[in-house]
């Protein structure tokens, strides 16, 4: 039987599923953005305003890694 702590699972979780993810929404903001042919300033648009979130998350995470947090 296989072992898995609690904490281990969430550290999976939180760094794999959730990159995934937040790829799949970046696949999903271009998609939206070919099919409605937003052109080249709506494209960035859309990417700028709808990944901020992730954005902040990621930018989160590399902050926790330098301080050791």
């Amino acid at each position: 039987m296989i072992s898995i702590s609690e904490e281990d699972l969430s550290q999976f979780g939180m760094t794999f599923l959730l990159g995934g993810f937040m790829l799949f929404m970046l696949f999903i903001i271009g998609e939206l953005a070919w099919k409605s042919r937003a052109g080249k300033f709506g494209t960035f648009v859309l990417f700028f305003v709808l990944a901020f979130g992730m954005l902040g998350f990621i930018a989160k995470t590399i902050i926790e890694k330098l301080w050791g947090i």
